[in-house]
């Protein structure tokens, strides 16, 4: 911070105090000099080219309007990845007398009039529109330059107003650091922090993001949540009552600091359990008492304790802790919990009695920025829609002195707001709730704030009316989880407050509510029962679990514990579930894809949900699709106003793209699109990995939408650029021409393939393989050939395939090969037998899982054929030998012709393969189908004389 003195700040407030009424004639001095008093550079001179001008005043930029003209628009300061500036000059409301005691109106001159007199309805309409106008600079940017972190509207020599969107993506910027502090006056200046604010801006905005600072100190505390957990689990105590127990500890924590209880009082407490820990489960056990009736006077405390119940405390219980033990939650409690993001708190509360999830504690989080990503086009983006509405018609209202009309207006919306219900249906630990719940409140905050300069009672309308936790609804299946969600969007609620308003107390009692809107339900499968499956002699059915291993005792490599058995079960009458009723629905369902399903749902699960589905949701689709379903139906019914869900990337292919296709496409009833990101990075809430996603949020009627592309991202800072294009957004998840519509042609059909697909490692051969040095000749070993080897330098691997060979005949004449295949492919087939595919599978362990019969004739006859791999980031072709073995992930084209080659390396056929492709992976690499790459496209016919 630089050495600014006292007068320096004076001078600058007496000088700039007084001024008003001639915005042009003040800004860039006034703005200067701001920054002298900073001790920040600057701004530039403008350059000729706009884009040179990354800290200028009156930053040129070009307003494209709907009638596709264009306009000039110029930016009073503009900072590039810091801020947009927009600048405003009031005057005083009251006229003041000057020295000699005459009014200013006697001065024959003319005083400027400004843009309104602060304190009335007119000047809040001015900076209301200012603020509307510096947005729409920022989205007239150039899409290279991405968003600012910060839009500022400063009223010269008065006020400034921060507005904030750390995402950078395209939500509206929300009032920084809240509804309360938001304003900067200039006699603010003379707080350092509130100078360090601004200069930080200047420098380094995304520093100020609140989301990363809480991030680090929820991590802090994640590390003594893991060792107690585990120290817990090692004395035998049941997980379940170890999550109820850490949740009354770490609540107890939060309560205290946020003042809900008596300031240090649990830790005093703890400090007197540690002299003695045999007392501990007594003293803290007769706290919970307390905490669940309420008591005027506590002789634990000292003080009264307010009454919390809420369930959390009901016949609370505390479990016996060691010293060392006592001395974990103590350091815990010395932590500051008023900044634990409750999202990340509901997480560790969720994963800490876990030992296989314990290890991720303080390791992954889903950025908040991506939540927010899709809430905002979700329910809030509508919302605030609504209100613009509202509050201009109230405006309009007060300018013709109808302020009781107005206030009744703003109320009506407010008691809406209050009735407003959300609903995730795959909720965890309530994260996409608590962020949703965190920006209803600000919404609400802002409706009550100009509620209350037009005249109305604020107190008085929130003794009756809250956006309170019981409007957001959830459906989860861990029942843990279950009581976590429902405990952060309390503690969301109150640290909400006590950030606003300076104390956490709602006035509510019970301060926690007994409520359940958080339901222990499947939300895409119902049933009766769920019973153990029986074979044909009425034995349970048992299977492996899919987790344990056991090293081999020949090669010593892991495989498959056929010990390790879990019980295969069915479900009885499947159905598809009702939901609650719910005007928005957000959420993040399991990431599974279709082929998938039975690994990590279990094969009576997947065909339960199937057939309960069949018909609306093809079995080649992923897991996710049914939620999407269930979404899209609703909407079209009705039922809710907007959906948006986080899904994998794959759901602009063409298995599930059908689900998209027949409800966009309707005609009767539709629906469009408003937003979608067919890529985005992500991180996986089960195991922590990176993964890509898509994000699509569905709307009735038939609209345009907003459609992002990711063009650059930076995941070590969870900084992500995205350019946005408007249209009407297709099944595809694109704007333009339909490619999903086009036909196979006759003339491809039959032409190209898909490789062999091994199912099973144990075929593969290194080229030093004894198996291939010792028996050149074997008819059964051959080269292989695997996309990565297309795309980097060729692994030199072999393969043994069996295809002609039955199994009595394989092990007469190649019995070291049918030993191999024995030890290290048939475990792994017959660990998988219980399934439909799987038991076909390992009757025939020895040969490939998809063994391509029509590759295999095809290529037959010829010497050489022409592949490209499925997944690559640049489209490539070769040719290849047909005596290799190609695998599943190349494609193969029954033809040698150079003609064809070179069509297919065209660049015209590379444009309709990124037309028609699908996208795959971490790296979102285009993905060449060849149905609907190679057979959907029009070759010319061949040219006799070339």
């Amino acid at each position: 911070m630089p050495d600014t003195t006292d007068s320096d700040i004076d001078a600058f407030i007496d000088r700039w105090g007084p001024s008003g009424g001639r915005e042009r004639a003040n800004y860039q001095l006034f703005l200067t000099e701001l920054c002298d008093l900073l001790d920040l550079p600057h701004p530039e001179p403008a350059q000729a080219d706009a884009s040179e001008n990354a800290y200028t005043f009156d930053r040129a930029i070009t307003h494209t309007k709907a009638d596709g003209t264009s306009a000039p628009r110029f930016i009073d300061l503009y900072k590039t990845g810091c801020f947009v500036l927009e600048t405003k000059q009031g005057v005083e409301a009251a006229e003041k007398a000057d020295s000699t005691g005459l009014s200013p109106s006697s001065n024959p001159v003319k005083s400027a009039t400004g843009h309104g007199k602060r304190g009335t309805a007119g000047y809040d309409k001015t900076m209301t529109r200012a603020h509307a106008q510096a947005e729409g600079y920022i989205h007239d940017l150039p899409a290279g330059e991405g968003r600012p972190p910060f839009l500022i509207v400063c009223d010269i020599g008065y006020v400034f107003e921060l507005y904030a969107e750390f995402t950078q993506s395209g939500g509206r910027y929300q009032r920084f650091p809240d509804p309360k502090n938001h304003r900067i006056y200039l006699e603010d200046l003379r707080k350092p922090e509130i100078r360090e604010r601004l200069r930080t801006i200047w420098t380094d905005p995304l520093s100020l993001d609140p989301a990363k600072r809480i991030a680090k100190v929820t991590r802090d505390i994640a590390d003594r949540l893991a060792r107690l957990a585990k120290s817990l689990e090692a004395e035998k105590h049941d997980p379940e009552t170890v999550a109820i127990f850490l949740q009354r500890c770490l609540f107890t924590m939060f309560a205290e600091d946020i003042g809900l209880l008596p300031e240090k009082g649990f830790e005093q407490l703890l400090d007197r359990v540690d002299e003695n820990p045999a007392s501990f489960p007594t003293l803290v056990g007769g706290l919970w008492k307390e905490m669940a009736e309420g008591t005027d006077y506590s002789p634990l405390l000292l003080q009264k304790i307010s009454h919390f119940n809420g369930g959390l405390f009901e016949n609370a219980s505390a479990l016996p802790l060691t010293g060392e033990q006592v001395e974990l939650l103590r350091d815990a409690a010395h932590a500051d919990w008023t900044e634990v993001d409750p999202a990340i708190f509901g997480t560790l509360l969720e994963r800490a009695p876990d030992p296989r999830e314990r290890h991720k504690l303080g390791a992954h989080y889903t950025p908040r920025s991506y939540v927010e990503r899709l809430i905002e086009p979700t329910v809030i983006e509508p919302l605030r829609t609504q209100w613009e509405s509202v509050k201009a018609a109230a405006v309009l209202l007060l300018e013709q002195d109808k302020g009781k009309k107005a206030r009744e207006e703003v109320e009506t919306f407010h008691h809406d707001l209050c009735r407003v219900r959300v609903l995730d249906p795959a909720c965890g630990s309530g994260n996409f709730l608590y962020v949703t719940l965190e920006h209803m409140k600000q919404l609400e905050a802002e409706v009550l704030d100009f509620f209350e300069r037009i005249g109305g009672d604020r107190t008085l309308e929130m003794d009756s009316f809250k956006v309170r936790p019981d409007q957001f609804w959830g459906m989860e299946l861990n029942r843990s989880a279950v009581s976590i969600a429902q405990l952060v969007l309390w503690i969301g609620y109150f640290q909400w407050h006590f950030k606003t308003t300076g104390r956490a107390d709602t006035n509510d009692r019970p301060l926690l509510p007994k409520q359940n809107t958080i339901l222990h339900q499947d939300a895409v499968l119902a049933y009766d029962e769920k019973i153990p499956r029986r074979d044909e002699e009425g034995n349970v059915v048992q299977i492996w679990d899919g987790v344990t291993t056991k090293p081999h005792p020949v090669t010593g490599k892991e495989v498959p514990d056929e010990t390790a058995k879990k019980v295969l079960y069915d479900f009885t009458n499947p159905r598809r579930p009702d939901w609650p009723e719910a005007d928005y629905v957000v959420g993040n369902p399991p990431f599974v894809g279709a082929s998938r399903m039975r690994d990590f749902l279990g094969d009576g699960y997947t065909e339960a949900v199937r057939k309960a589905w069949k018909g609306d949701v093809p079995e080649s689709a992923d897991f996710v699709m049914y939620w999407w379903e269930k979404c899209a139906r609703l909407l079209r019914e009705e039922k809710i106003e907007r959906f948006g869900l986080i899904t994998t990337n794959s759901i602009h292919q063409t298995f599930n793209r059908r689900v998209l296709e027949k409800h966009l496409g309707d005609e009767k009833k539709p629906m469009h699109l408003a937003f979608a990101i067919p890529d985005h990075p992500w991180v996986d809430s089960s195991d922590g990995a990176a993964v890509r996603i898509a994000m699509t949020v569905g709307s009735r009627g038939n609209l345009g939408g907003k459609l992002g592309a990711v063009i650059g991202e930076n995941a070590d800072k969870e900084e992500i650029a995205i350019q946005f294009s408007h249209g009407c957004l297709l099944p595809t998840m694109s704007i333009g021409a339909d490619f999903s519509e086009i036909n196979q042609l006759q003339a491809n059909a039959s032409m190209s393939s898909m490789g062999m697909k091994l199912h099973g490692k144990g075929f593969l051969l290194a080229s030093d393989h004894h198996l291939v040095d010792s028996d050149p000749d074997c008819v059964v070993i051959k080269e292989f050939v695997g996309s990565r080897d297309l795309t980097q330098k060729s692994r030199k691997l072999a393969v043994i395939d069996a295809f002609e060979f039955d199994e009595q005949c394989l092990a007469e004449s190649y019995p070291g090969v049918y030993q191999h295949l024995l030890t290290e492919v048939k475990p792994e087939r017959d660990a998988k037998s219980h399934t439909k595919d799987g038991a076909a599978y390992a009757k025939l362990w020895w040969k490939f899982g998809k063994p391509r019969p029509l590759l295999r004739k095809s290529l037959g006859s010829m010497e050489s054929f022409i592949a490209t791999p499925r997944t690559a980031k640049f489209r490539t072709f070769l040719t290849l030998s047909a005596s290799v073995v190609p695998e599943s992930e190349v494609v193969c084209i029954f033809s040698d012709e150079f003609s064809l080659f070179g069509i297919l390396s065209s660049s015209t056929h590379q444009a309709w393969s990124l037309a028609t492709c699908g996208w795959m992976g971490k790296g979102n690499d285009p993905r060449y189908n060849n149905s609907r790459c190679f057979e959907t496209f029009p070759f010319p016919d061949p040219d006799p004389t070339t």
